[in-house]
């Protein structure tokens, strides 16, 4: 949930900072803050909205060519300004994305060294750590490398020093970061939409990868020590794709681009006389006809796009089909089939659990790995060897949901080219079960049009304690996703039964 920007630039970064901060509104958070170099480290925190902030920042003419940001969803620690991130140690200013497991230990090493803490969090251990380096000598770059070798868990951090105004430090492990590159300026962010007002130039760093960020270079190096080149990706990602517009708020206007999203997800079929196994890439039809069993991998929303597309891959095309919650696989003895299509599914691309699943579906001798993911530039895109892409634009909100429907649009046409591949998919039936691909997007539409009724049904349900989700069948996992939904949204206890 939590949001990173850092810049440097020969200009203030401040407005830099806080417009990326108000882009990554959308994933939710308790509380915000940036740190700036201007002769000397100056930071601004506050409980609440990025707003409150930036009322802040011009109250106190906040100024610097060197920055970060962060916005905080509380894990370890209340929500409250002394949590809120950036986190210092002396000169040294730090925010963190992801959960560091050892902090506890670490914690202890460092008070043992005269540290003191004066937060709750797991962030402020890396703090401490970067400085505990610095004072053995390291400058801020080795500082941050090893500091990050010396931690266990989740991180996306990005770093600035007073002592070394002219360099940003950025590592990442388990939770995405990237750079954005501009002109004699450079960025970080944990998420495209925080820079697309400076820059569409973007590098996505891979797990272990720290970098060093000047004004005119980036420098990486991966988890064994090797200077790399990442690929440059320009983003095709619309700068007005996460405004709000006439919606009364973010999900309501998720839930209304569902047609597009949907329309935008089937184009590769929309108008193709016949299903092709082509639109997974090209060794599709190699591994589809050496496939006898898939395996899907998936948290949350993306479990329940899955187990649904079970129900049609049996049916349709008569292979087995294993559901599993990808958190869960990696810690239970499994019976591994070497002609298993391993399917991963995850809006963002980035879900630790989902990469770490496919990973160790693969050590297992699973080699075949099909994502479907709604980001293109994505590590589980990177890491299988076929993909479909969602198509449906960024899911500005907590909650999944045109990125839940979008998936199983999506996992449908993968029924239906298997199904075709092993001989049971008549011509007929295929051609009736495009047309009806071509006509769901209006459907959406007209299922939208409810809203009104649904308004007036969900002003009885607000005041409701418990709800209960039926479902059979196929309606049983998305009586399974209404009830998280529900859960998620209004925070009402809510269960699913078949």
């Amino acid at each position: 949930m939590c949001g990173i920007v850092g810049a440097i630039a020969n200009r203030n970064v401040v407005p830099i900072l806080l417009e990326g901060l108000k882009r990554l509104e959308y994933r939710g958070y308790d509380s915000a803050g940036v740190a700036v170099i201007n002769g000397s480290m100056q930071r601004l925190r506050s409980c609440g909205r990025v707003a409150q902030l930036e009322k802040l920042a011009g109250e106190r003419n906040l100024h610097g060519t060197i920055g970060i940001g962060h916005t905080r969803w509380a894990t370890h620690g209340v929500p409250s300004e002394r949590n809120a991130h950036p986190h210092m140690s002396g000169g040294v200013s730090v925010v963190h994305n992801g959960i560091i497991e050892n902090h506890e230990e670490m914690r202890a090493k460092l008070r043992a060294l005269g540290y003191e803490f004066s937060s709750d969090t797991d962030t402020e251990v890396i703090a401490h750590l970067v400085h505990s380096h610095l004072k053995l000598g390291a400058n801020l770059f080795q500082a941050v490398r090893s500091s990050t070798q010396q931690l266990v868990g989740a991180y996306a951090i990005a770093v600035i020093a007073s002592d070394d105004p002219s360099l940003m430090v950025v590592s990442r492990m388990g939770a995405p970061l990237l750079l954005g590159l501009g002109d004699g300026e450079n960025f970080a962010a944990s998420d495209t939409a925080a820079l697309l007002q400076v820059t569409r130039r973007m590098i996505y760093l891979e797990e272990g990868d720290c970098a060093r960020v000047t004004l005119e270079r980036v420098h990486i190096v991966d988890a064994r020590g090797h200077v790399v080149e990442r690929p440059l990706h320009v983003s095709q990602l619309a700068a007005d794709a996460i405004e709000l517009g006439t919606y009364r708020h973010y999900m309501q206007k998720v839930i209304f681009e569902q047609p597009a999203a949907v329309a935008a997800t089937l184009e590769c079929v929309a108008n193709a006389a016949s299903i092709q196994p082509g639109v997974f890439g090209a060794d599709a039809e190699q591994i589809f006809a050496n496939t006898d069993q898939v395996l899907m991998l998936a948290c949350g929303t993306s479990y329940h796009a899955g187990v649904v597309a079970r129900y049609w891959i049996e049916s349709l095309a008569g292979l087995p089909c294993n559901v599993e919650i990808a958190s869960e696989y990696r810690y239970r003895e499994t019976v591994p089939n070497p002609r298993s299509l391993v399917v991963v599914i995850s809006q963002s691309g980035e879900t630790a659990d989902t990469i770490a699943a496919l990973h160790h579906a693969r050590a297992l001798g699973q080699p075949n790995a099909l994502a479907i993911c709604n980001v293109p530039e994505s590590a589980l895109i990177r890491a299988s060897n076929l993909r479909f892409l969602t198509r449906a634009g960024p899911e500005i909100g907590v909650a999944s949901t045109k990125a839940f429907t979008a998936q199983l649009a999506s996992l449908f046409v993968l029924a239906l080219v298997l199904a075709k591949q092993r001989g049971r998919l008549p011509k007929d039936k295929e051609t009736q079960m495009l047309e009806a691909l071509r006509q769901l997007p209006a459907w959406i539409a007209g299922a939208l049009r409810a809203e009104p009724e649904m308004a007036a049904w969900a002003a009885k349900f607000a005041r409701c304690e418990h709800a209960l989700f039926l479902g059979r069948g196929v309606h049983y996992p998305i009586a399974m996703e209404g009830a998280l939904k529900l859960k998620e949204i209004s925070y009402i206890h809510a269960e699913a039964y078949a």
